[in-house]
């Protein structure tokens, strides 16, 4: 052996090995002992909740000397004054008496419950029937399950600013590119069309379209909505409808989903009981697939059931409650939340219209409001996240700012609290306003008349 070669070689998993005449032996070195070595994956780095990051830093305690009031959690069940319809609650029970929902369901959901999210949604202008129907664990996995079908790594999509966070979250976890165009406040939060057909490239996948608006309370008209379609339909770019808050619109307004205005846009339309039905813990979501045009072919249709079967679907309980649900809920369930969240946004705009700094956009829809910050008044604060965290400190009244949104200077409120506490958050912000409030010319304006 003397005069044979030999190399040490060290393999994937850190074991050496001796290469001896073109084969390889395991060796054993002294003192080569393997370690820990485990790293989170790329996927993991990649994934930021930008609420949760901006939300946990906020260093703050409120006032000792005033109650809590959160305007900042969009979950309307939070103080109990906003409970389900009884023919909700009576029907899962039902389902859990039955015995029959006990089990594993299909990935993708028990027939007869997608049947009848389809019958329920059906119309004859965008018809569904079953297979059109994919349950899901929350709209959230609706819209996860949706973007994962639609785009791959080194793609785009293109998403509402200022809009909801999660969009951003899985987009960029999953290695595609987010490019966010605007929404116009002085246009009651409508789309800057212009814009919008500007980020339009060759790798863009679909197009996120928010409505009724989360976190700007906007609804779309039908004329704009159609628009939005012409503008999918120039490039064909297929479209995420995000509708978790379809029909939760104030008199006045109209809730248009998209999937009705066209015969050739392919469209998935997320939605869920979450919201409208005021049940968000049960998780309850679906994507509707629209295809008339067969523009999604088998291969969509095909790549949705792959990707549900990563898990086993949502709640059984409630897929065997969600025909009742959907049958069974009174209308006076439906319009007395409507009544209420209108009446609470109503106080809230009508307040806030008034303090000096503040500029509220009126809302029409969902159950959120947002509130411009002139920070030129406010120089003590850099900013809107600066702005929430006194407020919290000084008058214990929690708003998210919008920064998360990607729409600095400004904060959301959500309007589900009680009247009672809607009244007092708006006085308490009145109060920090007028406390802080300078009214005074910038500095760069006060230079200028003395160059004059």
């Amino acid at each position: 052996m003397e005069n044979d070669s030999y190399v040490i070689q060290v393999n994937g998993n850190g074991m050496p090995h001796v290469k001896l005449n073109g084969s390889l032996y395991p060796a054993k070195l002294k003192n080569m002992k393997p370690k820990w070595d485990i790293k989170a994956s790329e996927m993991s780095k990649k994934t930021l909740n930008p609420i949760r990051a901006i939300v946990d830093a906020m260093k703050c305690e409120p006032n000792p000397n005033k109650q809590k009031i959160s305007l900042a959690l969009g979950d309307p069940t939070v103080f109990g004054n906003l409970p389900t319809d009884d023919e909700v609650l009576n029907a899962v029970k039902e389902a859990i008496d039955s015995h029959k929902y006990n089990g594993y369901a299909p990935s993708v959901g028990y027939r007869e419950s997608r049947e009848a999210v389809a019958n329920f949604y059906s119309c004859p202008e965008a018809p569904l029937e079953t297979e059109d129907v994919i349950l899901t664990s929350g709209c959230s996995q609706a819209i996860e399950l949706s973007i994962g079908v639609l785009c791959n790594p080194g793609q785009n999509i293109l998403v509402p600013c200022p809009g909801f966070s999660l969009y951003k979250t899985l987009a960029v976890s999953m290695g595609i590119e987010v490019k966010l165009y605007n929404l116009l406040p002085e246009e009651s939060w409508e789309i800057d069309l212009k814009h919008l057909e500007s980020l339009i490239d060759d790798k863009t996948a679909c197009i996120v379209v928010n409505n009724p608006s989360n976190p700007c309370g906007s609804v779309f008209s039908k004329a704009h909505l159609q628009r939005i379609l012409a503008v999918a339909s120039k490039h064909c770019v297929p479209i995420l409808a995000d509708e978790i808050y379809g029909d939760m619109v104030f008199p006045g307004y109209t809730f248009h989903g998209m999937a009705p205005l066209t015969s050739d846009v392919p469209i998935l339309s997320c939605g869920g009981l979450a919201k409208r039905w005021l049940v968000p813990g049960w998780r309850m979501g679906w994507i509707l697939i629209h295809d008339r045009n067969n523009a999604f072919g088998p291969e969509i249709r095909e790549g949705l059931v792959k990707l549900s079967q990563r898990i086993l679907g949502p709640c059984t309980l409630v897929q065997g409650a969600i025909k009742s649900i959907l049958n069974n809920t009174s209308q006076g369930f439906y319009e007395g939340t409507i009544s209420f969240l209108q009446s609470n946004s109503d106080i809230c705009y009508t307040a806030l219209s008034t303090v000096p700094g503040l500029t509220p956009i009126k809302p029409s829809g969902a159950m959120y409001i947002m509130v411009g910050i002139d920070m030129d008044h406010f120089p003590e604060f850099q900013n809107d996240v600066e702005f929430t965290e006194r407020l919290i400190t000084e008058q214990s009244v929690c708003c998210l700012p919008a920064t998360p949104f990607e729409y600095p200077n400004f904060f959301r409120i959500v309007v589900t609290v009680p009247q009672d506490m809607m009244v007092e958050a708006c006085n308490r912000i009145q109060e920090f306003c007028e406390q802080h409030y300078e009214d005074q010319v910038p500095d760069a304006l006060q230079d200028l008349e003395c160059d004059k």
